[in-house]
């Protein structure tokens, strides 16, 4: 179904960026890591965003895709 694959895309997305800053995955280092990382910008097609942001958004596109929300349902 076109509505998970969003999800999948979103989540996948999401936790490539999470490696490519931090270089890890798991929660311990992550949020040990993160206060410091609350002005990391990364460019994204052109615009320079927050990464923790974009991250965010990436994860909020899985959840609603996952869920078959806000326009996504069948």
């Amino acid at each position: 179904m076109v509505v998970n694959r969003i999800g999948d895309i979103g989540l996948a997305l999401g936790i490539f960026l999470i490696y490519y800053i931090f270089k890890a995955v798991d929660y311990s280092t992550i949020f040990a890591v993160t206060p410091h990382m609350y002005t990391y910008t990364i460019n994204f097609f052109g615009f320079e965003i927050n990464a923790l942001t974009l991250i965010c958004i990436f994860f909020f596109i899985a959840a609603t895709g996952k869920s078959a929300q806000i326009g996504l349902h069948t």
